[in-house]
């Protein structure tokens, strides 16, 4: 999974990162994303899905299952 955010990160464009946030680059979103999701996994939240590919593709379709999105 760290490889999949870690491929991610390196094609994340400033261009196209910069007007999705606020002053962040993306190498520091794709990282507080990643250890909300480790700790996602950590409590079980995303148990049902069977590979980190899963786990990015479900928190890219729906960030509403990381409890602490909203204070990243």
């Amino acid at each position: 999974m760290k490889e999949e955010y870690a491929n991610i990160t390196s094609a994340a464009s400033q261009q196209h990162f910069h007007p999705t946030t606020t002053e962040q680059v993306p190498e520091d979103y794709y990282e507080r994303l990643l250890e909300s999701v480790i700790s996602e996994i950590e409590n079980g939240t995303l148990d049902n899905c069977r590979s980190g590919s899963e786990v990015v593709n479900r928190v890219a379709v729906d960030k509403s299952v990381l409890s602490h999105w909203k204070s990243l």
